[in-house]
């Protein structure tokens, strides 16, 4: 990975987030919860990014119908980068959902588990 790119990659990061939870928030009031930007990798050509997401606050399904909106609000999300971002093109945006923070609690419980029983 290039320099480029790495400054890239947390640029769009911190911008996404902040229009996630400003302007996207705003336009649409069904979605809730706490959204993190947890990871942008855009492509060497810079034409497509993958985005990972984390959705937390509410129930698994209000969660899952939140996440769901914000990659219907894709093409959104693409035309507020333009206006912040001074790029030629803007990439295409992926949205992902990125289940790192569930996997890590889930370990956490079990390696806890674990210690309760040799006490």
């Amino acid at each position: 990975m290039t320099r480029r790119t790495e400054r890239l990659d947390s640029e769009l990061r911190k911008e996404i987030a902040a229009i996630l939870s400003g302007p996207l928030k705003d336009r649409d009031p069904r979605i809730s919860g706490i959204l993190s930007v947890t990871e942008a990798d855009v492509s060497p050509d810079l034409k497509t990014a993958k985005v990972y997401v984390s959705v937390f606050g509410g129930t698994p399904e209000k969660n899952a119908e939140t996440f769901a909106l914000i990659r219907e609000n894709a093409g959104f999300v693409r035309r507020e980068l333009a206006r912040v971002m001074r790029l030629r093109t803007v990439p295409e945006i992926t949205f992902l959902a990125d289940g790192s923070f569930e996997y890590g609690a889930r370990m956490d419980k079990i390696f806890s588990d674990l210690h309760k029983d040799e006490q």
